[in-house]
């Protein structure tokens, strides 16, 4: 007997349900933000918000749609200032904004290398650039994670043009990418570093690429806005020519409505906001720092050593990080359970992020409940 799709996907659904994998949608709740990347708190500012409704008032005739794809009618001078502004901060020729970094990631990586290229990633890169990078149908090869041994050897590999795939800040672990290491390894080898700052920008200065100072040695970057920003979109900056290449070929850019004025004035603010607040990133430090030196030595974070706001505690599989999870949500912890698939197995983990809204207080307390789970 043949079996329809419905078959197939309540197989597939039931499978995911026996293994705990099950994914499903959850409202907003009350408990103590320790999931969101919501880092420097903008999404819930009403000070960014308010500043953000005056503006808009004072252009009344904007449209709230961009109406159509930037070739078409969703492009404007004031979002092509923007792009030139954005730019700037981050000391690039240029830039392009897309709808998401997911868009933006999918779309350099699927355009970007030919048949016969060859795009090498970190073994724990992004979802973004491994589907990007399929579409591409470039060889794809992967290193183990930021060793610079393995990426050499996979350098000597190549065929075609080289393009090397990195995080700054790893979104799962936290970690940081040994760029200054990377980016030599990609010059000695004429190979194009491709680097994602999703979780470095706004943590960390405008991004570990500029921290570096090795933005030459950069052949792009992605800077996402729905992180640290607490607003939607991304750029990926590179050189005038890149911006061309990318508005000819990148089809998530090329084929998609564009982002609204309202949320272009938006994104204006919130990059000013961030830039004339430096003391955000020494507050989120400070509260990075005040959770590490609270946990029992049995807890002690993966990356203790990271300037990042994500943090893990690993655990022995799924049903242990599920358990976890659940107790600290009881106890009013938002704080999620990072399961396989979406992590190798035995590398199921507590995926603690903190922010500038979370209190001294709460943090304490909640090393306290962390502490007290295996007792």
């Amino acid at each position: 007997m043949k079996h329809g799709a419905n078959d197939m996907m309540l197989g597939k659904l039931n499978t995911r349900r026996a293994e705990y994998t099950f994914r499903s949608l959850q409202y907003d709740n009350n408990l103590y933000d320790f999931s969101s990347n919501d880092y420097l708190g903008f999404a819930r500012s009403q000070e960014l918000r308010q500043i953000t409704n005056t503006e808009l008032e004072k252009h009344p005739k904007i449209r709230s749609g961009a109406t159509g794809s930037r070739l078409l009618s969703g492009n404007s001078e004031f979002a092509e200032q923007l792009e030139e502004e954005i730019a700037g901060y981050h000391h690039a020729a240029n830039g392009l904004i897309f709808n998401s970094g997911y868009a933006a990631n999918s779309a350099i990586f699927s355009c970007l290398p030919q048949k016969d290229d060859t795009i090498i990633h970190d073994e724990l890169i992004h979802a973004s650039i491994i589907d990007g990078s399929r579409l591409s149908y470039a060889t794809r090869l992967k290193f183990r994670h930021n060793n610079l041994e393995d990426l050499e050897k996979k350098l000597k590999k190549t065929t075609g043009i080289c393009y090397v795939a990195v995080e700054s800040i790893y979104s799962m672990d936290g970690d940081m990418a040994d760029l200054a290491g990377i980016s030599s390894l990609c010059q000695q080898y004429n190979a194009h570093l491709i680097v994602d700052e999703a979780h470095a920008f706004g943590v960390i200065g405008t991004g570990l690429v500029d921290l570096l100072g090795i933005q030459e040695a950069v052949f792009a970057r992605i800077v996402t806005f729905g992180k640290a920003l607490g607003l939607h979109g991304a750029i990926i900056l590179g050189t005038d020519l890149l911006r061309d290449y990318l508005i000819n070929f990148a089809r998530p850019f090329i084929y998609t409505t564009a982002l609204p004025y309202p949320q272009l004035i938006a994104l204006k603010i919130a990059y000013k906001h961030f830039l004339s607040h430096p003391e955000l990133q020494s507050t989120l430090k400070h509260k990075s720092s005040l959770l590490k030196a609270n946990l029992a030595p049995k807890y002690q974070l993966h990356c203790k050593d990271n300037l990042a706001a994500i943090h893990c505690i690993f655990l022995s599989g799924n049903d242990e990080a599920i358990k976890f999870s659940r107790t600290l949500q009881r106890e009013g912890f938002d704080v999620r359970p990072i399961l396989s698939p979406t992590v190798p197995k035995g590398k199921e983990r507590l995926r603690i992020c903190v922010h500038v809204h979370n209190t001294d207080a709460e943090i304490l307390e909640l090393c306290h409940h962390i502490n007290l789970l295996s007792q």
